[in-house]
């Protein structure tokens, strides 16, 4: 088994499905913003439609991953593989 310098860094990412991965969220939230503006061309909608958006951003891209990683969560999933593995 390797040493703990010598394994990879934990990433959350990898736990997650593809329609769950920051380039999926990012094209999800951009693409539903800038329809917003493409179909309506108003910019209170827009606005009204992209703070819950960007909230749902910011939170599956910044503080989710720094909440599993502070959780240990992932070191769990980590063993279980390791021992799924073995």
């Amino acid at each position: 088994m390797k040493s703990v310098s010598e394994q990879k860094p934990l990433n959350p990412w990898n736990y997650k499905p593809w329609w769950c991965q920051p380039w999926s969220i990012l094209l999800t939230g951009t693409g539903l913003i800038g329809g917003s503006w493409f179909l309506l061309k108003t910019v209170w909608i827009t606005v009204l439609v992209a703070i819950p958006l960007l909230a749902w951003m910011g939170f599956f891209l910044l503080v989710w991953p720094r909440l599993m990683l502070s959780s240990g969560l992932l070191e769990k999933y980590r063993e279980a593989d390791i021992k799924r593995l073995d």
